[in-house]
């Protein structure tokens, strides 16, 4: 219940009860783990010479750009995710039993076995679960009662499309393999290519690829004998769903799963309506205690740590590209002192100035003296840097 009568502001996250807190950390801890995958995937996505190395064979009158080697994934990779989503399960889990407690109180072992989560894709099968519930499971979980409609409502067969794309289903998936049989599965991606005589106004104007792992001695593209075409290629990790020939990006699943149980499904079981704002923060200082756990999450960060980790690739491919503009431009400072001025700023900066750019696929004049100006600032404040970056530090004592 809401706290009331202390004046506590709505930005405590007051409908969130105190046997509740915890799960704030749980789902703090999942985005940690993300953080630390995110962080392992660009060191891997940055590798000097890339992860994909291609060359090429002659095949009549054509020529075969084929992939000759894939850089191993670090193992450590897929040993986080499998903790990250057993993580989120987890948070779904103990919401559960702390409410089951709450209404019924303190339960004999054989009710505590009956308490979890179920992930029914029809409501036959979901049926099936709330009857092996009758006799021996907590009242709180019987049919009819607040609690099961508050379950049935999280249930992916509400998903009649495709009830297995549910976040629900899929993160039951990925833990129930990697509990009994391995951690999750990952491989390379080529989410998207493009030749460069044919570069397209944007990435999303791309035609998606196949959605599978690559492989040495897949064939990636096809040039007449003799001609030389350039590729740009976009390579990513995707993680299997078991049991099925998917591959959807790993990042990308992660953050979906875990937004779904921060935003929907943990509010959800614990009012029992829409979820309220504002909604648990992806991360607070876990590291350290609190005697006020809830100022804590209340300071806690909004950008989950997919957000932060694509934001971190995006900036890296600005800083590059920023580099070889500005130091074009007439005088620039030297490229080290671009390069150390732009490691100074935070990816958000570094993002901010670059999109102050406009693109200029039409070749529009306003546009294209829009973006000298902008550039002319870029390399003034770049030049601003680098005079503090070579001046000379006095020593001790000089006048």
């Amino acid at each position: 219940m809401p706290r009331k009568g202390r004046g506590v502001p709505h930005s405590l996250h007051d409908w969130i009860p105190d046997r509740h807190l915890g799960v704030a950390a749980t789902l703090s801890h999942a985005d940690e783990l993300v953080g630390q995958i995110g962080d392992l995937l660009f060191d891997y996505q940055t590798l000097p010479g890339g992860i994909i190395s291609l060359r090429e064979v002659l095949t009549g009158s054509y020529s075969r750009t084929v992939v000759e080697q894939l850089a191993p994934i670090p193992r450590k990779i897929p040993l986080l995710v499998a903790d990250a989503l057993v993580a989120l399960r987890a948070a779904l889990e103990h919401a559960l039993f702390t409410e089951v407690e709450f209404l019924d109180g303190a339960l004999d072992e054989k009710a505590a076995r009956l308490v979890e989560m179920p992930a029914s894709d029809t409501y036959e099968k979901f049926d099936e679960w709330t009857k092996k519930r009758v006799r021996n499971g907590p009242p709180s979980l019987r049919a009819g009662s607040e609690l099961m409609r508050r379950i049935d409502g999280l249930q992916p067969f509400h998903r009649t499309g495709a009830p297995q794309a549910h976040p629900l289903a899929r993160l039951v998936l990925h833990t129930n393999h990697a509990k009994h049989r391995t951690p999750a599965i990952t491989s390379v991606r080529l989410a998207a290519l493009y030749r460069d005589d044919q570069m397209p106004h944007s990435v999303r104007d791309l035609s998606p690829r196949p959605e599978e792992p690559l492989r040495v001695g897949d064939v990636i593209a096809e040039t007449p004998l003799g001609a030389r075409v350039p590729v740009t290629l976009f390579p990513t990790i995707g993680i299997n769903r078991p049991g099925s020939d998917r591959w959807p990006v790993l990042i990308q699943e992660l953050d979906e799963i875990s937004h779904w149980v921060r935003t929907q499904a943990v509010p959800r079981l614990i009012t029992g309506g829409e979820p309220p704002e504002p909604a648990l923060p992806t991360r607070y200082e876990i590291s350290s205690g609190h005697f006020d756990e809830r100022s804590a999450i209340s300071a806690g960060s909004t950008t989950s740590a997919a957000e932060r980790q694509k934001q971190h690739v995006s900036a890296a491919t600005c800083r590059i590209n920023l580099v070889d503009v500005l130091s074009k431009l007439e005088g620039s400072p030297s490229t080290p002192a671009i390069m150390a001025w732009l490691a100074e700023l935070s990816d958000g900066e570094v993002l901010t100035r670059m999109y102050r750019i406009k693109p200029t696929h039409n070749y529009d004049p306003n546009i294209v003296l829009r973006n000298l100006e902008v550039l002319e600032g870029l390399r003034v404040e770049a030049e601003s840097f680098a005079c503090d970056y070579t001046q000379p530090v006095p020593r001790p004592g000089a006048e």
